[in-house]
């Protein structure tokens, strides 16, 4: 790469700064849509990278008082506090504005930078400040002294859109890849419904049971686990936490280990293929997964195992009727303030028992559509692959 002249960021920007002191935006400025002049631009905009957010405003008055902080269409903002790094190219036709305290605001000047290509590249060097900030757990936000003074390549236009295109065409088939599969997850659920009725009125009238008649129930105890367990980066056997179990899948993501002689001290916490594990306190109180496959799992605090009758239950089926039933769940935990369910909660949960043949119907069907899910995922994971090898050999270099 070079070819490229490198330039200091701030030489080819007309503005590059970060919102007004926090005190200049307090929540007693914010007024109502009616008495509104502009909007507010803030964190959240460039975390979930869209206008549709819920939206705050001001005054003219203080519009006037602040108005070097304006924001229009074609700026860039930067998230650049607590969750730093995370970029929005606010759109051509987008509102006025000003900004929040929270975010920078890079205004380019014209003919240097395609506005895209160069959101890819602050993004690939905004990559550094993320890891500075979570490495040493001082610096909490991006100075734009620091960036402004940072070189970066200047491509041809020609080169810069070029680039562009070919991120962008990796990028649309990732995301449709991803659309695919949310949409097959929907399918699973519609036809939950369509089968069964819905499951927390029990609109079919199906037989009801408590949790506790069909299904062995237990936890690990908070005394054994304090005593004879410690976590390991790799081992013979995964825990199972409850940061690992969200919306019915497994999250295979910062997984904790033991040792093989550590579970078998402990049977009772042993996990089986047709188990389902249920999240009992915290956040995501209620979530639920399926053990299925023969992976050796352990169960680890805050999470409780449900192993049901195969005779009356498929656990598939099971699985996905306590993720439909998560929100009853939730509600009915024994204390909302801290978010706890307790096991005696769980067993006299009511669910409803469809014949154990239909149960075995939707059970093939899900199995179906996850075999299309596996395609779906192996062409996204391809992808992933050649815009990560892409962003190497080029980002990296530059």
């Amino acid at each position: 790469m070079s070819e490229y002249k490198c330039i200091p960021l701030g030489n080819n920007v007309e503005e590059m700064f970060i919102g007004p002191f926090g005190s200049s935006l307090k929540n007693e400025c914010f007024v109502d849509e009616e008495e509104a002049y502009c909007m507010v631009y803030e964190q959240k905009h460039a975390i979930q990278k869209t206008m549709e957010v819920e939206t705050r405003y001001i005054n003219e008055q203080k519009y006037n008082e602040l108005k070097r902080f304006n924001i229009h269409g074609g700026d860039i903002i930067v998230s650049c506090r607590g969750t730093i790094g995370e970029t929005f190219i606010v759109p051509d036709n987008a509102p006025l504005g000003i900004m929040h305290p929270s975010i920078m605001k890079i205004r380019l000047k014209e003919g240097v930078y395609d506005k895209y290509y160069f959101n890819l590249l602050l993004k690939s060097r905004l990559k550094k400040h993320k890891t500075e900030a979570n490495g040493s757990g001082i610096k909490m936000a991006i100075s734009a002294t620091e960036l402004g003074k940072e070189l970066f390549p200047v491509p041809t236009m020609e080169k810069q859109l070029e680039i562009t295109n070919i991120i962008s065409r990796i990028s649309s088939v990732i995301e449709k890849r991803i659309q695919e599969l949310s949409a097959l997850d929907d399918l699973i659920k519609a036809r939950f419904v369509e089968l069964f009725g819905d499951p927390i009125i029990n609109s079919m009238n199906w037989p009801v049971a408590l949790i506790g008649d069909n299904c062995f129930v237990t936890k690990l105890a908070g005394f054994e686990y304090t005593q004879y367990i410690n976590y390991e980066d790799t081992g013979d056997v995964v825990m199972v936490k409850a940061q690992n179990v969200k919306n019915g899948k497994l999250n295979r993501k910062e997984l904790s280990f033991i040792s093989n002689e550590v579970s078998d001290s402990l049977p009772r916490s042993q996990l089986e293929p047709g188990d389902v594990v249920m999240t009992y306190v915290g956040a995501n109180i209620g979530d639920v997964a399926l053990i299925d496959d023969k992976c050796k799992y352990h169960l680890a605090p805050n999470v409780a195992k449900i192993r049901p009758d195969s005779e009356i239950y498929d656990s598939t089926y099971f699985m996905y009727m306590l993720m439909l039933l998560n929100t009853y769940i939730a509600k009915n935990s024994a204390d909302t303030a801290k978010a706890a369910l307790g096991m005696e909660r769980i067993r006299k949960l009511n669910v409803f028992t469809p014949p154990i043949e239909k149960q075995n119907q939707f059970a093939n069907f899900v199995h179906q559509v996850d075999k299309s899910k596996v395609v779906g995922m192996t062409i996204k994971l391809i992808f992933k692959v050649r815009l990560n090898t892409y962003y190497e050999g080029y980002w990296s270099v530059i």
